[in-house]
């Protein structure tokens, strides 16, 4: 009895993920879905994406960085049937170990998506050659899922933009003359390694997922140096085409160890509009209320029609607390709240909708001391907000 005890609880240990006991925070039911001591050839796990295939069935992804590299390696998907309660054994989606001829490439930054009404899930990602020293020089890369996330099947997709570029946030889908138009946020930093390239935030389009154009870009003020980056698309009327996006923020300027530079001051994040589905934009401007130190931050609308911020507070780079802050119908924002707290780091948050005001969650964790070894997962039910109009 004793042994068939023991090894019920082996069993267990090893399918179930580890439930945080201690939360701090307004996300519950928080767990660790996935460790870096789970992968002995990855340096790290980060940034993760989540998508809902149907009713309590989830499926994560996240990358499986490579040692010595900066965000590239392999990227993996988990399937959750219960939502986010237990979580399977990965499935590889794009493996840096493969060779194509002498070629091997890195991949990095997972995007999930599920059309509405159709029965397939697209795993979106950038890649490039593994003989790069990083990833901002990266191609788009796809592959799709009929299974709900067991398995992958890669695809070349039709890009008539074949410009370097790093994805990050989500795609977004609006109508045009009755049917869907897919936007894609996306950016350019060739001037990392070139000093007469270029840091410029745009939108992909697509009305199939399989071919993607250039939409439009991002001005900044007239005069203003800064690098806007990782944005994220809320659709505020998606039958009008309109959009808002919320973009990291740095100096742009390298500082140290800080390649692409330091937070602004203050440190905010910037926003622009586009009334067009994304062919055009509007200067990009501080958003007062939304704080960030160049750290990704998740932002979205709710069915409800608030919005929702989710980012790390704290100094450049630190990302530890993950915070976040409400928007009423209105647009006014709330007080800060706490997401996660356990004083250990965290960051890339990322967040969907599962019913109204009803959120589910994937975000990449470490230790104390260290960055990104374990993706956890928890839930998020956003508080109530007076409906007063400012």
């Amino acid at each position: 009895m004793k042994g068939r005890l023991f090894a019920t609880c082996l069993w267990l240990s090893a399918v179930l993920p580890c439930v945080c006991m201690a939360e701090t925070g307004d996300a519950r039911d928080v767990r660790v879905i996935r460790t870096a001591e789970q992968e002995p050839r990855a340096a790290l796990l980060g940034q993760p994406s989540l998508a809902l295939w149907k009713e309590k069935h989830l499926v994560a992804a996240y990358q499986l960085g490579i040692a010595g590299k900066t965000d590239m390696g392999s990227i993996d998907a988990v399937v959750s049937t219960d939502d986010g309660q237990s979580w399977s054994i990965p499935s590889t989606i794009f493996d840096s170990t493969e060779r194509h001829g002498a070629m091997q490439f890195g991949y990095c930054n997972a995007v999930l998506y599920k059309p509405p009404g159709q029965e397939v899930l697209w795993c979106f990602a950038m890649r490039c050659p593994l003989n790069y020293a990083d990833s901002e020089d990266s191609h788009l890369a796809a592959a799709y899922s009929g299974d709900g996330g067991r398995s992958w099947n890669p695809v070349e997709l039709a890009m008539h933009y074949t410009g370097p570029l790093v994805i990050l946030g989500e795609i977004q889908r609006i109508e045009e003359d009755g049917h869907p138009v897919y936007a894609m946020p996306a950016h350019r930093n060739t001037k990392r390694a070139d000093p007469h390239g270029t840091r410029e935030h745009f939108v992909l389009r697509s009305t199939s997922l399989m071919d993607w154009h250039l939409g439009g870009y991002v001005p900044l003020p007239k005069g203003r140096e800064m690098f806007l980056h990782e944005g994220q698309i809320a659709v505020m009327d998606a039958k009008k085409g309109q959009l808002k996006m919320v973009m990291r923020t740095s100096t742009g300027v390298p500082e140290g160890k800080l390649m692409d530079g330091g937070a602004l001051n203050p440190p905010r994040a910037w926003s622009s509009n586009s009334e067009d589905g994304g062919r055009s934009w509007s200067v990009a401007k501080e958003e007062p209320e939304l704080w960030n130190t160049v750290s990704e931050a998740w932002y979205g609308r709710s069915g409800d029609g608030r919005l929702l911020y989710v980012y790390n507070d704290g100094p450049t780079f630190s990302r530890m607390a993950l915070r976040y802050k409400v928007s009423n119908a209105y647009g006014v924002w709330g007080p800060e709240r706490t997401f996660f707290d356990e004083s250990i780091h965290n960051s890339y948050p990322t967040l969907i909708e599962v019913a109204p005001g009803e959120f589910r969650a994937v975000w990449d964790s470490g230790d104390a001391k260290r960055h990104r070894r374990a993706i956890r997962f928890g839930k998020l039910s956003l508080p109530d907000l007076k409906p007063a109009a400012p």
